[in-house]
């Protein structure tokens, strides 16, 4: 078997390598700002939730990532370091953190968000821009899959992700 002869990829091989390439890029952008993808995905979304008067602890940014406790909790402790944001006990847990952003990490976040908007112009400028029919229906396809998972025992990992009001596909 020569190699024009092999099977055209899987979809599972194209999202892994596409991930994979995504999150470099992301790390590699935000470098200047010393923040990481991770890092960016766990203040933009503690601001995301903020914003609607939330004071989210660890578990329930956890929950509502999708990333497992002990990883937030790791990111948090640094982040807290870095000055971008404050870990407080909670009030009515004991066992629970509530994370707030600094003025300092609001401020990073402001820049990381704007830079992280540039890179994806440019990395879906080949389906048209972000904005793009293509990249469109590439995200409700996205969409798709990522809920399908949620109604499966075997591949549910944690809550229901809700889609951002407003930023699907009209």
């Amino acid at each position: 078997m020569g190699p024009t002869d092999r099977p055209p990829p899987t979809t599972g091989f194209l999202l892994w390598h596409v991930s994979l390439r995504w999150r470099v890029a992301v790390d590699r952008a935000l470098a200047p700002l010393d923040l990481t993808h991770a890092t960016y995905g766990l203040l933009a979304t503690l601001h995301g939730l903020s914003r609607d008067g939330l004071e989210p602890s660890q578990r329930e940014l956890a929950d509502y990532s999708g990333l497992e406790p002990m990883y937030i909790s790791k990111l948090a402790r640094s982040l807290q370091r870095s000055g971008l944001l404050e870990r407080a006990e909670s009030q009515t847990d004991p066992r629970a953190w509530r994370l707030t952003l600094t003025d300092r990490g609001n401020r990073v976040l402001r820049k990381a968000v704007a830079t992280v908007q540039a890179l994806h112009d440019r990395l879906l400028a080949p389906l048209g821009g972000t904005k793009s029919t293509r990249s469109l229906e590439l995200k409700d396809a996205l969409w798709v899959l990522l809920k399908s998972f949620e109604s499966h025992p075997r591949t549910k990992v944690r809550p229901a992700l809700r889609q951002p009001a407003g930023r699907g596909r009209k």
